[in-house]
Parts: C-alpha cells; structure tokens; sequence
C-alpha cells in the first residue's frame, strides 16, 4: 500500500521559511501569487484604497471617509501628513445604512448610551439608558455626527469588527477610535460611501 502524505503550508509558514533562505517577499510576493490556483482571482477585505480628492473638496479640519462595504475608516488630517485606515464595524442591513455628507459636531470621552426609539422596538429588553463604562455599547469616545443618532464610536466587543453588526454606527476598536478621536475635531468631515 502506498500513502502519499500532502503537506499544505500556511501563508505564515511559507513567507517565513523563504525569509529563512533569505528570499524577499511583498505581501503580494511572486511566490505567493505562483501557488495560488491562477483561474481564481479574489479581494476577500474588499479593500479599496482612496484618494480623499474623489470625496471632498478640501482637506479643511480633516476628513474622514467611511466604507460601508470594505468595512473601514480613512482619515485625513487638515495637512495632508497623516493618513490613517482603520477597520471598522458597519450596519447590519440596508435599511439602517445612511450614505452621504455629515461632519463631527460633538466630541464625547466616556460617552453614556440610549437605544433609539426603533431599537426599542425591536429589542424592548434593552435597558433604555446605560452609562459610561467598558461595556457601554459607543466603547470609550464618540464622535457624533450631524445625523441625528449616528456615531463613530468605539466598542469594547471586537468580535464586532469587520461585521455587518451595528445599528446604524460606525463601530472602531478602543484604541484605534481613541486615536481617531484626537486628531479629529468638531467640524471634521465624514462621508459614508
């Protein structure tokens, strides 16, 4: 009897073991690209990236963009020197996505959370007020938008990130919408695409 034993190698362990020979390799490395069967072509982040001048007209108190569909943030700073992406959590459904021009017009640390009315519809068991703290649901900074209930927040769930799982909100880890929270400021524009 003869077995035939496969070996399959992880990304990981395959850019490692070439680093060990002392072969380089770009994410998008040639070896990579070699190994993979040539007849599938796939984006599985849906990752875009942009230009913010295809969004705005000018940089004026910084700019931060929205991908609704990729499931990340874009910021840019007034300067042009800082760009930053951050993945983020999205709306669950159509229905709850709004699309269009906002800009931050409150900037909140520790911010306390009240489900809107049509949350409370379909969820009456949810508390109708829950104050500052880890589990509060806007995580530990807020950027309210022009909208009324729309947010950048923060989440202290990351299994929620990269999701279709927020009502509505832009949904950031801890740390990255702390940082968000810093350069940005009241009069920053946000578009969500």
């Amino acid at each position: 009897m003869n077995s035939k034993k496969t070996h399959v190698l992880s990304r990981r362990a395959l850019l490692a073991g070439a680093g060990s020979f002392g072969v380089s390799m770009s994410a998008s490395g040639v070896l990579a690209q070699e190994l993979a069967t040539p007849s599938i072509a796939r984006n599985v982040s849906s990752f875009t990236m942009y230009k913010w001048e295809d969004y705005f007209d000018t940089r004026a108190n910084g700019v931060i963009l929205c991908d609704t569909v990729g499931r990340y943030v874009n910021y840019w700073s007034e300067d042009g020197s800082i760009h930053k992406i951050y993945p983020s959590s999205v709306p669950l459904s159509e229905e709850l996505t709004r699309r269009g021009r906002t800009e931050v017009v409150r900037k909140v640390t520790g911010p306390s959370w009240r489900p809107t009315p049509s949350m409370k519809r379909r969820n009456p068991e949810w508390p109708d007020y829950w104050p500052p703290g880890p589990d509060n649901p806007l995580g530990t900074h807020a950027l309210y938008l022009s909208w009324t209930y729309y947010r950048v927040h923060g989440t202290g769930d990351t299994r929620k990130i990269g999701r279709k799982s927020s009502n509505g909100c832009i949904g950031l880890y801890n740390e990255h919408i702390a940082e968000l929270f810093a350069m940005a400021k009241v009069g920053t524009q946000v578009m969500l695409i």
